[in-house]
Order: structure tokens, then C-alpha cells, then sequence
């Protein structure tokens, strides 16, 4: 769907989970932190978040009640 490889996947989820950032095991991800995790992303993240609140608006607390840190968020594949 995004367009990259599996390696690739596996290869980032593997740094981020080396930096403490994630824990990845099997396909499924655990963010262990969030704040950490969001200071790596790229501009985009702030890009699509914002675009998230206009299409969605909602609290922040809202939003971290419905996607907890911590909660298995997919199944990668």
C-alpha cells in the first residue's frame, strides 16, 4: 500500500525498535513511546495529523484514549 519493500518495513521497524522507540514482533507493532517515536518522523507527520483534526475534529485526549501508547495498533504485512 505505501509502496516500499518488506525488508525495508522490517529494516526501520528493527531501528525503531532498537532506539526503545517500538517493540516489533511477528507483524505486530506495540508503541512503547509515543513522543520519542513522533520526534523521528518526518514533516509529514505533522502534515497528516493536521489534516486528521480537520477531517476529524476531536480533544487530543480523545484521540489518546482511542489510540493508547502502548496498544497494538495493526498487523503489518
Amino acid at each position: 500500500m505505501v509502496g516500499v519493500r518488506r525488508e525495508g518495513v522490517t529494516e526501520a521497524a528493527l531501528s525503531l525498535q532498537r532506539d526503545g522507540l517500538i517493540r516489533y514482533t511477528r507483524g505486530h507493532i506495540h508503541v512503547l513511546d509515543r513522543p520519542g517515536l513522533e520526534r523521528r518522523t518526518c514533516e509529514f507527520h505533522q502534515v497528516v495529523r493536521q489534516e486528521y483534526e480537520r477531517l476529524l475534529p476531536g480533544s487530543p485526549a480523545a484521540r489518546r484514549a482511542a489510540f493508547p501508547a502502548g496498544s497494538r495498533l495493526s498487523r503489518v504485512r
